[in-house]
């Protein structure tokens, strides 16, 4: 069933995947609802909690029960625009997303019918990339551990995370393509979505300079859609988005191998083993990234997605595991692998890597963890 299922047009299979992870997902939230016991510490210690639908009936569980952390705060911006000083943090593109949609539809479904379209177009492209160095069944590979990577349920939550994925691969694709139009379009997208969606504009440039051809020049306007963001902000009197994280988050901007060095201090001196982990992983993922099949474009983003999350202190490696599924290179070489080994080793993998998955949704349902 799953070599048919490999073997059918990308857009098929992206489509087939994203609708049943939707129904998925909701089937979960509601079967997991009567086991939720929010604690009380955390629901007071996160904004905009004031007006939470109560947690009862069909229509919160299918729907109000996704109204959590970050969601909240973009269908706030989605509705009154950035006037709350921590608001700045979360960029415009989805937001005005959700906007765009509310005309004809409540807000939270608009954030998530945004969000699942997107996981479709990140599906879609992340099996394109694959596809073009790897066979059917190992790009199939790719997109499986995709699926059950911790914390990965998000992408159809109500975060930005899966526009600025689907985004991020299609500027990849239009770029080796030599579709440069389209490829600066995604990409100034992009930086309007996440902050680590201007990091594109890296192995872009790197793929310009080995095309030398005249349309590539257009890259070079990418950073402009996180530019303007933080344009506007300075114009419009709203505090910077670095300083917004210093005052509103605890996390400063510094060198990567300072955040490196207080995720180090904090483990030996905390016994912190969670942060321990999430550092052990980051390092596999670069390790992975930096492998000889790997090309050069896909080696330097991953390493700057990889600096870029090294450089925060005061919350050291806060989402790393969410933001580790921007690292599609180390993916496609452990597809690569996998496809090597024995289908009970694969699917143990796959089924401890579901597990840990489906435990974060819980956690994030209940009001336990931030990601």
């Amino acid at each position: 069933m799953l070599g048919k299922l490999a073997s059918r047009p990308d857009w098929q299979i992206a489509l087939l995947v994203t609708a049943a992870l939707r129904l998925f997902y909701t089937a979960m939230a509601a079967v997991l609802l009567p086991f939720l016991h929010p604690d009380a510490r955390f629901i007071q210690s996160n904004a905009l909690t004031e007006n939470l639908p109560v947690p009862h009936g069909v229509h919160y569980a299918l729907l109000g029960i996704w109204e959590r952390f970050d969601t909240l705060w973009f269908l706030h911006i989605a509705e009154h625009g950035y006037d709350q000083p921590m608001a700045v943090i979360f960029y415009p593109l989805y937001p005005l997303a959700i906007r765009s949609a509310s005309w004809a539809l409540p807000p939270i479904i608009a954030a998530l019918l945004v969000s699942a379209i997107a996981t479709f177009f990140f599906f879609w492209g992340l099996l394109r990339l694959a596809g073009s160095k790897l066979a059917d069944a190992e790009k199939f590979y790719v997109l499986l551990l995709v699926l059950v990577w911790p914390s990965s349920f998000v992408l159809l939550a109500g975060y930005a995370d899966s526009l600025t994925l689907a985004l991020v691969v299609w500027t990849v694709i239009f770029a080796r393509e030599g579709r440069w139009g389209p490829a600066t379009v995604c990409g100034l997208l992009a930086g309007l979505s996440r902050p680590t969606g201007v990091l594109v504009s890296i192995p872009l440039f790197v793929l310009g300079l080995r095309s030398r051809c005249a349309a590539s020049l257009a890259v070079v306007l990418m950073p402009m859609g996180m530019l303007s963001y933080w344009g506007w902000l300075r114009w419009s009197g709203h505090t910077s988005v670095i300083e917004s994280y210093r005052l509103q988050q605890g996390m400063t901007l510094v060198p990567p191998w300072t955040g490196a060095g207080e995720a180090l201090r904090l483990i030996v001196s905390n016994g912190d083993t969670l942060l321990a982990v999430k550092l052990v992983i980051v390092i596999l993922f670069a390790a992975l990234s930096m492998r000889r099949e790997v090309r050069t474009e896909d080696k330097v983003f991953a390493l700057a997605v990889i600096l870029q999350m090294m450089m925060y202190t005061g919350r050291p490696l806060l989402g790393a595991t969410r933001y580790l599924l921007l690292v599609y290179p180390a993916f496609m070489v452990l597809g690569s692998y996998s496809r090597r080994q024995s289908w009970k080793r694969f699917g143990f993998c796959l089924a401890v890597l579901g597990t840990l998955n489906l435990v974060w949704m819980w956690a994030f349902l209940n009001w336990s963890l931030v990601l």
